[in-house]
């Protein structure tokens, strides 16, 4: 029942995203909007919801999967953007260091701390 509840806040959050890409007309996916919205309110919150983590978890390992659709689909305009490789290469770079730095940012504001034991080498 806890993924399902979690599904269907992804869900809600998903359509609003949806409804604000439609009523402000924004040129962004209406996944991304929602996952924006899903992350701000789990920064305002403090914590990430029991549910959604729940939910999340398996979509987590299709991720390859749910991707593959788009990466397959470069190779359809890849005569078009050949002669902009370097602005394309550029973009996936900073892209994804931008992409790194957030998780790692919301990781650690999102997740208990936890203390770590180092080894001394004084334990027999």
């Amino acid at each position: 029942m806890r993924v399902l509840r979690g599904f269907f806040w992804l869900v809600g959050f998903w359509l609003a995203g949806d409804a604000l890409v439609r009523l402000a007309q924004l040129p962004l996916s209406p996944g991304v909007v929602g996952l924006m919205l899903l992350t701000l309110y789990f920064v305002v919150r403090g914590r990430v919801n029991e549910d959604v983590a729940g939910a999340a978890q398996p979509l987590i390992m299709l991720l390859a999967m749910l991707i593959m659709p788009g990466v397959v689909g470069v190779f359809e305009v890849l005569d078009k953007v050949a002669e902009h490789w370097l602005a394309v290469t550029a973009s996936l770079t900073l892209g994804t260091l931008l992409s790194v730095a957030s998780t790692l940012w919301l990781m650690r504001r999102l997740l208990p701390q936890t203390t770590s034991t180092s080894c001394d080498g004084d334990a027999p």
